[in-house]
């Protein structure tokens, strides 16, 4: 019994097969090896063609199937995606226009309206946000720049809901994907009329829902020849990335928290409580997990900037040869803590949620050109990069969110030990490595989705902890480096 599990990234799509019976994940792929555009025809600006997500997936998946592995075998598949997107499409399903992707601020004001229009307390009380830059806001923008093409749209969809409608040809959304669009009502328990009202959006547009761990559809012929699966497949289980990873973690229950640093970096905790910020620094969604019976939120900080940072450092200090992100931990890795008086502040990918939706721009400083060399500059933008995390970690603090433990994939920034080490010891939390993936974790949830698994506990059984990092001497130091950064942040943010 093997699972397929879909993520769909802003960098690449990535691709699993999960065996069933095994517990583990028996093949992987990464669709395009090269990182994906992100097109911006303005300055805060972030889009992409949702049929390139589509075409990625389905030469991805011939790639997969071309070592030796059945594709009759597919039992189900999980879609994992970018959160917050927009996506569009009239009644053929055809797309009107490129999707309006999570990091793209061109909506803020437009939220920072409805929020106010809405009712600033029924909004903390039944969205649990404020409607700030995501989904709805986007879809508030379209209509007022893009007035003859929204009267075409017939369905406003995430991109999760998208893969999922190219892949069973029903459009469709679940109840977590329309709390991480804020058009959830957290008390009602549905669909959030009274923003729709305010906003003037029109409620036919949003698609039916589906449940998050379920059936939700099968692969059509059509797809079924594209991907080179058999039809018929069922698709039972879709969430955006961050509940994802925190599922492939097995981060489902109240004090338990994941952290990822891709493209954008994550603190992700779950609770039982309906955690609302009054400033919108950190925002709750509805967990994967969560049921009638019990309440599971996801309470999400996010950094904007955190991989995206390091690829520009690598593209640009590479030149015209080839520099490797193992060669710029190494580099990294020579230069002490503090990286000789080298400051990074790393918001330089659009509005920060934590730092009230303000487009903070990334800077660095203390930059001497007698000392600082590539290290310098490695070292920097890593500590930048926790510091930043750490800053929001506050943040879930003051809401009583608190864990002594995060869990990660052994992935990305996390690969790095510099990384690693400033991060146990500015958090001074414990982090636990797993070797798992968004991909892995999407098809892991469709054997349990698919009835394979009866249990979480059953899914889970095979999770084991790779590697397990504790704060050490170094945890003062850093803490005095890291307020050092935040009261210099505190100037940036007056200026």
């Amino acid at each position: 019994m093997w699972f397929l599990g879909i993520d769909i990234g802003s960098s690449s799509v990535k691709l699993s097969l999960f065996d069933g019976e095994a517990g583990k994940r028996i093949a992987s792929v990464i669709y395009p090896e090269e990182e994906m555009e992100i097109v911006s025809p303005q300055s805060g600006w972030a889009e992409q063609d949702p049929e390139l997500w589509w075409d990625c997936v389905k030469k991805g998946c011939r790639k997969l199937f071309t070592h030796n592995y059945d594709p009759a075998s597919v039992s189900g598949i999980g879609i994992s995606y970018q959160m917050h997107g927009l996506v569009l499409v009239d009644k053929q399903q055809r797309v009107l226009r490129p999707a309006i992707i999570w990091c793209d601020s061109r909506a803020i004001q437009t939220g920072e309206q409805a929020f106010q229009t809405t009712g600033v307390e029924w909004c903390q009380q039944h969205l649990l946000n404020s409607p700030g830059n995501f989904t709805a806001s986007k879809l508030k923008w379209v209509k007022e720049h893009e007035p003859v093409l929204y009267q075409q749209i017939h369905k406003m969809m995430l991109p999760g809901d998208f893969i999922a409608m190219k892949l069973s040809g029903e459009i469709t959304t679940t109840a977590s994907g329309l709390s991480e669009g804020v058009l959830w009502d957290f008390r009602g328990k549905q669909l959030a009329n009274r923003l729709l009202e305010k906003m003037e959006l029109d409620e036919r547009l949003i698609p039916e829902r589906v449940p998050t761990l379920g059936w939700q559809g099968k692969v059509t012929a059509e797809a079924a020849e594209s991907l080179g699966i058999k039809p018929g497949v069922p698709i039972v289980y879709r969430a955006g990335d961050q509940p994802n990873n925190a599922f492939s973690l097995n981060v489902l229950q109240p004090g338990e928290l994941a952290a990822t640093a891709g493209t954008s970096g994550v603190i992700y905790a779950v609770t039982e409580k309906p955690v609302a910020d009054p400033e919108s620094r950190v925002n709750t969604f509805l967990h994967v997990s969560d049921t009638p019976e019990a309440a599971r939120n996801g309470v999400l900080l996010c950094v904007n900037g955190t991989g995206i940072l390091y690829s520009w450092l690598k593209k640009n200090l590479q030149g015209e040869g080839q520099l490797s992100y193992e060669r710029l931990n190494a580099l990294a890795a020579e230069v002490p803590a503090g990286a000789g008086g080298l400051s990074c502040f790393p918001f330089g990918n659009g509005a920060e949620r934590m730092l009230n939706n303000r487009i903070v721009t990334a800077r660095w400083e203390g930059l001497n050109f007698n000392l600082h060399q590539r290290g310098h500059l490695a070292r920097a933008a890593q500590e930048g990069i926790v510091f930043a995390l750490n800053y929001g970690f506050e943040v879930l603090k003051e809401l009583g969110v608190h864990s002594q433990t995060v869990r990660a994939g052994q992935a990305n920034m996390f690969l790095s030990p510099v990384f690693r080490n400033a991060f146990v010891n500015t958090t001074g939390t414990v982090l636990e490595l797993y070797e798992t993936d968004g991909a892995e974790g999407a098809a892991r949830a469709a054997a349990l989705g698919a009835g394979y698994f009866k249990s979480y506990t059953e899914a889970f059984q095979s999770l084991t902890c790779l590697s397990r990092y504790e704060p050490g001497v170094e945890a003062a130091m850093y803490q005095e480096l890291y307020q050092s950064w935040k009261e210099r942040l505190k100037e940036i943010l007056t200026q």
